[in-house]
């Protein structure tokens, strides 16, 4: 193997060189002081001499392939635009190299020899691979093939609802009629046998026996996970993947097929990714490492602190590890193994933890001690009025209504938070504890932030209630004074029943006599001082507060008892996702996006990420669009002119509205249904995710276009979010990820923007999870079971790469496993591996059984534990838990042929039976008997 150098020094390409810059010289293509020059470079060993100048015809590698050859390039813009930088990188560098020696070399002789680049994508067959797709499929005239990756891109056209499993059946027929060429490429043998057998009814043949040169279709077994469109020898390869249905009706079969290992969760870690260990802190994870220990190979997950140091986890303790969560676009420091930054920044978040919780805790006194009124029994005009709704409820919404009318009904006073997105059945939630408020005599207020809003739930109420008798008033600025008097002296006499407003309705002016519910619409939108109003205001009357923002789970369970949480996560059943397209900036393509939506009477939201780019943007789309009726948004204008804006644009006298991020979370524009946000890569996740739940809301189909001005030169970070927003093609789909910038909101929201620094420091999942164990300590309850007992394996217990042989899914499945909390969910995990991979090997099934192991060590609060192919070592040091003295001596003198104690704590014990995993089930079987009573142990029961 040579070195790597532009030319190959030997005694024939010296020679061949010294004889081309002769002649070069000869006829003045070269100066001869250049030509000295060379000749000493060359004399000295110097290799980096340009090809153009050592070779009479350079070549690259493109030269010495066939000209029939397949290139198969992997992110092959970035490929492309990185091969270009390449050729004008080294003629930069030559250039200034002639110029500071002082001869200047031929133009023609300093290109890149023969244009690699321009030669690849000439090639009449390629194979490109991309990491990101553009949506409208504009790849260029010279990119002629693409991935498939989903298999609705074969058939779908913008403007056309995405077709289910019935669109993969009626193509697979026209394939096979047309002759086509069509691989259907399954992971394992049981996933294949698993989709013949799913379409055997349906009429088509498929051949497990591949022929090149035949067409028709073959289910073959391969490791590809990626699908491909081979034009040029009309060839089409489905990946496994892709085989999924995309609709509601397939849920089931696409559950079927896919598996666990399909899904991609949130706190799924990759290579790179930042992590925090519960013990070290902050690290880099570096990937999945083969080791072996004690002569028995096994997994560990290789995390990178600062440093340099390195920290070798087993999968087996993978509990120990979160991904960190922090805001966008932080870049913390990794911790130091052995150092005290972790320590004391865990201490200061401790601090605040504690003042948190015991702030809630003093929040539950309150609540019990509190009274407030209990609301009667129903009759009959709120279930003619609850069967005025016009939709089904759906079930999220359906128990937030259940749990509302049941904290009514009680003597203290309500405190509920309703969690979901605009179009979810929020305002539905509220109507209901409205009438039911007012079917008592009492009044209700509404609070919302903007005066939009508040109109918007103005007309949501005056029409759902317009067939009761239920009195409304609204008082905005958009409300007249006269009319405003009315308004606050209609409820200071008690004649109006439900109040709707924004701030205005905090002014000493507004009286409410007969207050029984108060509902707050993004109560962590108000200022300080209406927040101090709010809390005085809120003391012994129910109160209702609705969010868009979502809460994370960990937060819901720590306010569980102390405040009242209802999570509206079930999108309503008439929702169309969202269809989400990534398109690079092309003006006639932007101007039949603008066209289609207003040709359909609807209107366009076109999001900037700058104030100072939005007039000149705003041109822009008037030159697309010059029939179009066209405003502008954003948040340093005067409130009035913003709210002058937002109202027109709800009332559809404006048809696109050229905005920034402002478009408010709450707001429900029915209306547009076309999102077009302009440097979609400027934008976080989060953001991405908030603005295309900005449209959708009709029955109408609706479209989100993030336009990004190229694929080349894309940020990797940025790259990494449009990825995940090109996921998010279904309902639900890419929530639990694109959400977590909206969590850390919303932990903020409840917690108190003060918090933001230690979550920035220990990241969100250590910190909410420091804050429940606190309340639980405060309230009096147990702690959480924590206990992961340290093991050493001296039998191989691993996922070996000949049965999984992608490290991601390796990872996915030791984290699935590691989960497991009970003996049924990890025997269904491994029933799910055999159904997709195939029989289990031994060492797999070690693992298993360690594990089975471990459930029963954690339960018994075990510390440490040493497992070889014959014996078993348990020690608790010191630990207080669950197994007493009385218990060991009890259980061993039960077993003194094959167990004894050795001081402090250890038990130690010989497993029975035939083989490793035998006798560990055995020991499994026998050790649950030690959490029992003294004389259960004795019966062996």
């Amino acid at each position: 193997l040579l070195p790597v150098a532009p030319a190959v020094l030997t005694d024939a390409t010296s020679q061949g060189a010294r004889d081309l810059w002769e002649a070069m010289a000869v006829t003045g293509e070269l100066r001869r002081e250049a030509q000295a020059a060379l000749i000493r470079r060359l004399e000295a060993g110097d290799g980096s001499i340009w090809p153009g100048l050592f070779y009479e015809k350079p070549a690259t590698l493109t030269d010495h392939l066939p000209k029939d050859a397949v290139y198969i390039l992997y992110d092959a813009s970035r490929l492309r635009s990185r091969l270009e930088e390449v050729e004008y990188g080294w003629k930069q560098f030559l250039e200034a190299e002639a110029q500071e020696q002082g001869f200047g070399w031929p133009g023609p002789r300093l290109c890149w020899p023969g244009g690699m680049a321009r030669k690849m994508w000439l090639a009449g067959r390629q194979v490109l691979f991309e990491d990101l797709v553009l949506g409208h499929g504009k790849h260029g005239p010279d990119m002629p093939e693409k991935a498939v990756e989903r298999f609705s891109d074969l058939f779908w056209k913008p403007g056309e609802d995405k077709r289910p499993w019935s669109a993969l059946m009626s193509g697979l027929r026209d394939w096979a009629v047309s002759r086509r060429q069509v691989v259907l490429s399954f992971h394992g043998e049981r996933s294949r046998t698993k989709f013949l057998k799913m379409i055997e009814h349906e009429g088509i043949s498929l051949s497990t026996q591949y022929h090149p040169d035949a067409g028709g279709l073959f289910a073959l077994v391969s490791p590809l996970r990626q699908g491909m469109d081979l034009s040029w020898n009309r060839t089409l390869i489905l990946a496994e993947d892709v085989l999924r249905p995309e609709s509601g009706e397939d849920s089931g079969r696409a559950a079927r097929l896919r598996g666990f290992t399909g899904i991609a969760s949130r706190d799924e870690i990759a290579p790179g990714d930042l992590v925090v260990h519960r013990d070290y802190g902050l690290a880099r994870f570096d990937g999945l490492a083969r080791m072996t220990v004690d002569s028995a190979g096994g997994d560990y997950l290789l995390l990178h602190f600062d440093g340099e140091d390195r920290l070798y986890v087993p999968v087996d303790r993978l509990s120990l590890i979160q991904k960190f969560k922090g805001p966008e676009g932080l870049d913390p420091a990794l911790d130091r193994l052995g150092g005290n930054r972790w320590k004391m920044g865990r201490e200061k978040a401790k601090k605040a933890i504690e003042k948190i919780a015991r702030d809630l805790v003093e929040m539950y006194a309150y609540r019990k001690v509190a009274k407030g009124y209990a609301y009667g029994p129903l009759n009959e005009l709120y279930w003619e009025f609850e069967a005025g709704f016009g939709f089904e409820e759906t079930p999220d919404q359906e128990k937030a209504i259940a749990e509302v009318l049941a904290d009514m009904e009680r003597s203290e006073p309500m405190d509920r938070l309703v969690c979901g997105d605009v179009g979810f059945g929020k305002t539905e939630v509220a109507l209901r504890a409205a009438f039911r408020a007012v079917l008592d005599g009492k009044q209700v207020v509404m609070l919302c932030p903007t005066t939009v809003l508040a109109e918007q739930h103005f007309q949501n109420f005056s029409k759902r209630l317009d067939d009761f008798p239920v009195r409304l008033g609204m008082l905005s600025r958009f409300v007249p004074p006269k009319r405003q008097k009315i308004v606050t002296e209609g409820m200071r006499k008690g004649e109006i029943d439900i109040l709707i407003g924004t701030h205005r309705l905090l002014s000493k002016d507004v009286e409410a006599p007969r207050l029984g519910l108060l509902i707050l619409d993004e109560e962590q939108r108000f200022g300080v001082k209406h927040k101090e109003k709010l809390k005085a205001l809120r003391k012994n009357i129910d109160v209702l507060t609705l969010t868009a923002t979502p809460i994370p789970r960990t937060l819901q369970l720590s306010l569980s008892g102390i405040r009242g949480l209802s999570v509206i996560e079930t999108p309503p059943p008439e929702r169309k996702a969202v269809e989400t397209l990534l398109v690079e900036r092309d003006a006639d393509f932007l101007r039949s996006v603008l066209r289609r939506e207003l040709d359909r009477q609807g209107q366009v939201f076109w999001v900037h990420n700058r104030v100072r780019g939005l007039e000149e943007t705003m041109a822009f789309v008037k030159r697309l669009v010059p029939e179009a009726r066209v405003a502008m948004a954003h948040g340093q204008m005067p409130e009035t002119a913003l709210e002058k804006a937002m109202h027109e644009f709800w009332h559809g006298e404006i048809d696109v509205l050229v905005c920034t991020a402002i478009i408010e979370s709450g707001l429900d524009f029915p209306r547009a249904n076309t999102l077009v946000v302009d440097q979609a890569q400027m934008f976080g996740l989060g953001q991405l995710y908030q603005l295309r739940g900005r449209v959708g809301r009709a029955s109408l189909q609706a479209y989100a276009y993030f336009v990004v001005p190229s694929l080349d030169g894309i940020p990797e970070l940025a790259r990494k979010r449009l990825r995940v927003v090109q996921d998010m093609d279904y309902l639900g789909a890419g929530f639990q990820v694109a959400m977590e910038d909206l969590r850390l909101r919303g932990a903020g929201n409840i917690l108190g923007e003060v918090q933001s620094g230690h979550i920035s420091r220990i990241g969100l999942d250590m910190f909410l999870e420091m804050l429940d164990e606190e309340v639980r300590r405060l309230r009096g309850e147990p702690p959480s079971e924590r206990t992961d007992p340290e093991l050493s394996i001296a039998v191989a217990a691993r996922i070996p790469e000949s049965y999984v042989a992608d490290a991601k899914d390796r990872l996915r499945l030791y984290k699935a496993m590691s989960a497991a909390h009970n003996e049924t969910s990890l025997a269904e995990l491994a029933a799910e591996m055999r159904d997709r991979y195939g029989t289990l090997p031994e060492e797999l099934e070690n693992f298993v059984a360690i594990l089975s192991l471990k459930q029963v060590l954690a339960r018994l609060q075990v510390a440490r534990a040493e497992v070889t192919a014959t014996r078993l070592s348990l020690s608790w040091e010191g630990r207080p838990g669950v197994v007493t003295p009385e218990n060991l001596v009890a259980f061993v003198g039960m077993r003194e042929d094959r167990a004894r104690l050795v001081p402090p704590a250890r038990l130690e014990m010989r497993l029975r039976g035939e083989g490793f995993r035998a006798g560990l089930a055995a020991a499994v079987a026998e050790l649950s008997l030690l959490g029992r009573p003294t004389p259960a142990i004795m019966r062996g029961q």
